[in-house]
């Protein structure tokens, strides 16, 4: 990996939270399946979330508060905890596709951005970051 800086993992610990990414992605299509969810709609919401790399038009800082926003797994437990206490489906449906972008992201190496850059994330670096290591 190179050169380490603040606030990555590396080894042993990037490829469990790696592996935990992949196994929630797994976890929470299954439900998705299980519980009915329209396929249709998984593929037109799957990439919603990365929407917030917009964000960076406004500068790193900016930018990985909005990337991290919606890449924690925070606002889809949130928002299936709702639905399930307001009796509506749908939030839960949306939760379990969010919830699933963010196991991909994370099976993939994308971890949660540094306010170093777009590169820089918890999971080590990416793209020409690593590159430049």
């Amino acid at each position: 990996m190179g050169e380490s800086y603040s606030g990555a993992v590396d080894g042993g610990v990037q490829k469990l939270l790696r592996a935990e990414g992949l196994v929630l992605l797994s976890c929470v299509v299954a439900l998705y399946w299980r519980a009915g969810g329209d396929w249709k709609q998984f593929a037109i919401l799957f990439l919603v979330p990365d929407l917030s790399f917009f964000g960076y038009v406004a500068g790193p800082r900016i930018g990985a508060a909005a990337y991290n926003a919606a890449h924690s797994i925070i606002g889809p437990l949130v928002l299936g905890a709702a639905g399930i206490t307001l009796h509506l489906p749908e939030l839960s449906m949306i939760a379990l596709i969010w919830l699933s972008h963010v196991g991909f992201d994370r099976a993939l190496g994308y971890g949660l951005k540094h306010r170093r850059g777009f590169g820089f994330t918890h999971l080590g670096r990416i793209g020409r970051a690593a590159k430049e290591s």
